[in-house]
């Protein structure tokens, strides 16, 4: 598998999950539409673990955040390849094991990393956190799985 499609992957995966957490944090959560991403970015700007909810929009932990929610992705995708190389299963195989280590993820984050190294990340809602691991599992394995013949069939039959 090519180092370009791991990377697409691991952006479109997070694409995916930072969507639905920001969209979740705003209806559900309650923390605001900004904050998974400046929860991100309070891992490096520290005054920011102590930030007012709902969270505002401010530009340099929102970038600085998608910075680090991107990267993490397409590293832990990158992870999600190499574990899964041997396997050489099916698109749907891929996306059942996508969801399982997306669930992975979601509790060695909540439970050992966070705590740690960004304590405010743990204020988002936890339901929605894993419903957002399950969703970037699941992206991370159509990405991967997706195969180029699949865009061909989208063309009209040629005469």
């Amino acid at each position: 598998m090519s180092s370009k499609r791991i990377i697409w992957a691991g952006l479109i995966a997070s694409m995916v999950m930072g969507m639905w957490e920001m969209v979740a944090e705003q209806i559900a959560g309650g923390n605001g539409f900004w904050s998974p991403v400046t929860y991100i970015a309070a891992t490096i700007l520290r005054d920011y673990q102590q930030v007012a909810t709902p969270v505002p929009f401010e530009a340099l932990p929102v970038v600085l955040g998608l910075m680090g929610h991107m990267m993490n992705s397409v590293i832990l995708g990158a992870g999600f390849a190499y574990i899964t190389r041997p396997v050489h299963g099916s698109r749907s195989e891929l996306v059942g094991f996508g969801v399982v280590y997306g669930i992975v993820v979601m509790f060695v984050m909540w439970l050992v990393l966070l705590p740690l190294v960004d304590p405010v990340m743990l204020r988002v809602n936890g339901v929605n956190f894993l419903v957002a691991h399950v969703m970037w599992g699941v992206g991370l394995g159509l990405a991967l799985g997706w195969a180029p013949e699949d865009a061909r069939s989208l063309r009209p039959a040629e005469a």
